[in-house]
């Protein structure tokens, strides 16, 4: 499962706490924002799970906006690795 490789790629570079690293947010925010994509290709009257689906998706933007100003290069890792667009800026 990739969700259990990426988090042993985590816990390798860095401590075994680290489930806050805006990383690992990352990471989970993408899971649910594919998971939550797949059920709304099913349902798509379902306006409580698009809700949930732009609020998660704000969180990441946020996440990750924070994390280009600080650690451009993991950036660039981070969104490789997950296979995301890079966010816009303004």
């Amino acid at each position: 499962m990739v969700k259990n490789s990426f988090i042993s790629v985590i816990s390798q570079k860095e401590n075994e706490e680290n489930r806050g690293s805006v990383e690992f947010q990352v990471f989970n925010f993408t899971t649910k924002i594919r998971r939550l994509t797949s059920h709304l290709e099913l349902h798509k009257k379902d306006s409580s799970s698009q809700r949930g689906l732009r609020k998660i998706l704000g969180k990441r933007q946020r996440l990750l906006a924070y994390l280009s100003k600080k650690k451009r290069e993991r950036y660039k890792e981070l969104i490789g690795e997950l296979n995301i667009r890079e966010i816009k800026t303004r």
